[in-house]
């Protein structure tokens, strides 16, 4: 086995979601997912505490995108439109490596109980980080939960729309989606009046 490769960590998420797909999440180990990438265990550890953390691998560096977009916007942005700024920052840095992974993780996501209550935290982390930025910007603490919300809401259903196989022949670019899924929430919201 070589002892060095480059991209340690992608290849790590792709072995993990293909054998979770094979056999299953709670069937698999953490020594078959570094045999599956051609790494060691310890590499496996050095870039994952556990296997439940390769699901949410990414979510820190999303949380950053994120924020950074929403303190970047202009002063005279309304919350809503900040939150636009940060979704815009953060599906511009998704690539076609994380299209990929979009589907397979869903599945994984959705075959097991634990990784569902993971995946819902890793959704509450990326409200706050939001809710958090707003609040810098002088927003309301309400005003920052509820824009926020509707951020994670637009960022989640782009991105299953963006990496849904049979949309394949008109991909395009994430931003796109979250765009189209964000002004779709913004109408649902002025419709509860």
């Amino acid at each position: 086995m070589p002892r060095w490769k480059p991209d340690a960590r992608e290849r790590l998420v792709e072995a993990a979601l293909d054998l979770f797909t094979e056999q299953g999440y709670d069937e698999t180990t953490v020594a078959q997912i570094a045999e599956r990438a051609e790494l060691t265990r310890s590499t496996f550890f050095r870039h994952f505490s556990d296997k439940r953390e390769l699901l949410s691998a990414g979510q820190e560096m999303l949380s950053a995108l994120l924020a950074e977009g929403i303190l970047a916007a202009p002063d005279a942005a309304t919350p809503l439109e900040a939150v636009a700024a940060g979704l815009d920052r953060a599906a511009g840095a998704m690539t076609e490596f994380n299209r990929g992974l979009g589907p397979r993780m869903h599945a994984a996501i959705e075959a097991n109980e634990e990784l569902r209550a993971r995946n819902a935290m890793k959704s509450i982390g990326l409200a706050a980080a939001m809710a958090e930025a707003l609040q810098q910007r002088g927003a309301s603490e309400a005003a920052a939960r509820v824009a926020a919300e509707l951020g994670v809401l637009a960022f989640g259903m782009g991105y299953r729309r963006w990496s849904d196989p049979e949309r394949d022949g008109e991909a395009g670019e994430l931003v796109t989606y979250t765009r189209e899924a964000f002004a779709e929430l913004r109408a649902a919201a002025a419709e509860l009046r």
